[in-house]
């Protein structure tokens, strides 16, 4: 009888110590890889894709790194179609070099944002090198502008959470979008234009470009503003629809995870 206690004792013993090991590991695996979990985790600072609304809102948003034969015909375009409001995001050596185009921008009404200093990832730099191309283009854009960028979208669209962090302690928020064009890649008018236009959701963010190397996105945009008119959408700005979110007390910070 004893020796039967002893036996059914020492199996609930193994099973409790085989759970307790397990939990262990699993922790012990959590506590290793903590630097990978989402950025997106509750309170943490995350990246805004898109904004959560019922209204046919849509914001067309534009990168420059580079080039000067794009960026006027498709503002002057813009401004043929009677879009009032658009984002434009502009790294700061081009905008040193292009004050003309950058005024030009400005003085359309459409919203400027921060595209960084250096073309670079910055998640592979250090945290005071993050800080340093943050704050050059910054300095670069409100010397020009004559206004304070709070919006930036990161070269590439790349950035980790300690990326994050350092932008939100600098006041930004970090942009990127729902709806990519793929206009940077050339891949034909009719192409971009439906990739947009199928794409396209209320509270949406497009990623267009209006850098030398997309050559077709001039062609595309006027087909695209027609497209979304057609299917009731309205234009307007990053900010616009951050701004009619959180009046609505809407929470804009998108949940997807970093692959």
């Amino acid at each position: 009888m004893n020796s039967f206690f002893y036996v059914l004792s020492w199996r609930k013993i193994k099973r409790f110590l085989f759970v307790m090991a397990a939990a262990l590991f699993a922790i012990g695996i959590v506590y290793i890889e903590r630097d990978q979990i989402t950025v997106f985790s509750a309170g943490a600072p995350s990246a805004i894709y898109s904004v959560p609304t019922d209204k046919k809102v849509i914001a067309l948003t534009f990168d420059i790194s580079w080039g000067e034969k794009r960026p006027d015909p498709i503002i002057n375009i813009l401004k043929e179609k009677n879009v009032q409001k658009a984002t434009f995001f502009l790294s700061s050596p081009w905008s040193k070099t292009h004050p003309d185009i950058v005024k030009n921008i400005k003085d359309s009404g459409f919203e400027i944002g921060s595209h960084g200093h250096k073309h670079v990832n910055y998640s592979t730099l250090s945290d005071e090198e993050i800080s340093k191309q943050i704050s050059t283009a910054h300095s670069v854009l409100t010397d020009l502008t004559g206004k304070e960028p709070n919006l930036i979208r990161m070269p590439n669209g790349d950035f980790d959470k300690r990326v994050l962090k350092i932008a939100e302690g600098m006041n930004y928020k970090v942009i990127q979008w729902d709806t990519d064009s793929l206009d940077w890649k050339n891949i034909g008018v009719q192409n971009i234009v439906d990739r947009v236009t199928k794409k396209a959701h209320p509270g949406d963010i497009v990623l267009l470009h209006a850098s030398d190397s997309c050559k077709q996105t001039h062609e595309a945009l006027p087909l695209i503003i027609d497209e979304l008119r057609k299917q009731g959408y309205e234009f307007v700005s990053v900010s616009d629809l951050i701004n009619q979110a959180e009046t609505k007390g809407t929470e804009v910070r998108d949940q997807a995870s970093i692959q």
